[in-house]
């Protein structure tokens, strides 16, 4: 399952843009098993076009969508890695999230105050960041002293401990673990990268948030933060919280009629999860039958026994073969027996790499 965070300084229109999404989760709660409605979590099914037609060809008598976390990261103020006002719960919900949804105010609203008075999106970002990056340097700090007392008896602590000083180095400079440039991981630097946890390398979709009037083409402050994006080879979404949360009040066929009178083709909710998914590298298979329709979310590039392993571990464990239809081939034809008949039903084995849209079974034994 994919973990966004969401984070931003007060009055951005974070917790608007959450409160959308809560309003999603309640709404779609059906189309997802066990869901859990924590205060500062929504789980929101990932609309797929793909699924719905699927579903209605058919005609399941069960449903399930991929799903996405959203966590809603509390308390990010300047100080905030010291502790100023909610530090350590945010540092917390950062560190189990797979990328961070950064929402930055690009609207003028005379009603809601700015924490600095005045609109200044890049500002705003470098505020955030510093935040982030002053975390990452007291984690970095606190765990080189102690691999450096293992170093002595280690030939691994050693090499570990002269890459984390060259690291600390790189963020004292005021530069994100992101941009650093690791070794050839062996599996004691991996697992130790992966323990560090360090909060500036994990990818950012920056959000700009504009007012009505700004949704189709942006504004000033959305084209400097989409080139800022850019720069950074980071992912960008324009949104309007505003519009979110009023959506989520709608009917499907009145959140169509809403998305047309701004001339806009999706939702807010829909760019960010498709960001995500490219940010991380991750698509998505199905598997289909008069049971239950269901997409399932991998990394791009797994093979097939991985892409097992996400229904069942006994499935990737007592992998023997899957059948495979690219989706289009699959809505195509009439039924799964033409699609064997048309020799578009393909058997593949265990080198096979996944491909976004198959819809797959799995011959495996235990």
């Amino acid at each position: 399952m994919m973990k966004l965070g969401i984070c931003g300084l007060p009055n951005v229109g974070k917790s608007t843009l959450f409160n959308a999404l809560t309003r999603a989760q309640n709404a779609q709660a059906a189309n997802y098993p066990f869901c859990t409605i924590e205060p500062n979590k929504a789980t929101v099914a990932v609309p797929d076009k793909r699924v719905d037609a699927l579903v209605a060809k058919v005609s399941p008598k069960k449903t399930i969508y991929a799903t996405v976390d959203f966590i809603d990261i509390a308390g990010l103020v300047r100080g905030a890695s010291k502790g100023e006002g909610l530090g350590n719960q945010f540092l917390a919900n950062i560190r189990e999230c797979a990328a961070l949804i950064h929402v930055v105010r690009c609207f003028e609203d005379e009603n809601i105050t700015h924490v600095d008075t005045t609109i200044d999106p890049l500002r705003d970002i470098e505020t955030i960041e510093t935040e982030l990056l002053l975390a990452d340097i007291q984690t970095l700090e606190k765990r080189l002293e102690k691999v450096q007392k293992l170093a002595k008896g280690s030939k691994d602590a050693k090499v570990i401990a002269e890459l984390w000083q060259k690291l600390l180095a790189h963020l004292n400079s005021g530069k994100p673990a992101s941009s650093f440039a690791l070794p050839e991981m062996t599996e004691p630097l991996e697992n130790a990268w992966k323990e560090l946890g360090l909060l500036t390398a994990k990818p950012v979709i920056y959000c700009a948030n504009v007012d009505e009037e700004a949704i189709k083409t942006g504004n000033d402050f959305s084209s400097r933060v989409e080139r800022f994006a850019s720069e950074r080879h980071a992912g960008f979404s324009l949104i309007c919280a505003r519009i979110e949360e009023e959506l989520q009040t709608l009917s499907e066929e009145e959140q169509r009629e809403m998305l047309a009178s701004y001339e806009i083709e999706e939702s807010g909710l829909e760019k960010i999860i498709r960001q995500g998914y490219h940010t991380l590298g991750l698509c998505s298979f199905f598997t289909a039958g008069p049971d239950e329709v269901r997409a399932w979310t991998i990394h791009t590039g797994w093979k097939a026994p991985q892409a097992a392993g996400v229904i069942h571990t006994d499935f990737e464990r007592g992998f023997i073969r899957a059948e495979v239809i690219a989706y289009d081939d699959y809505m195509r034809y009439k039924n799964e027996a033409e699609c064997r008949a048309q020799a578009v039903l393909r058997t593949e084995g265990k080198e096979y790499v996944v491909r976004d849209g198959d819809v797959m079974h799995f011959l495996f034994n235990v």
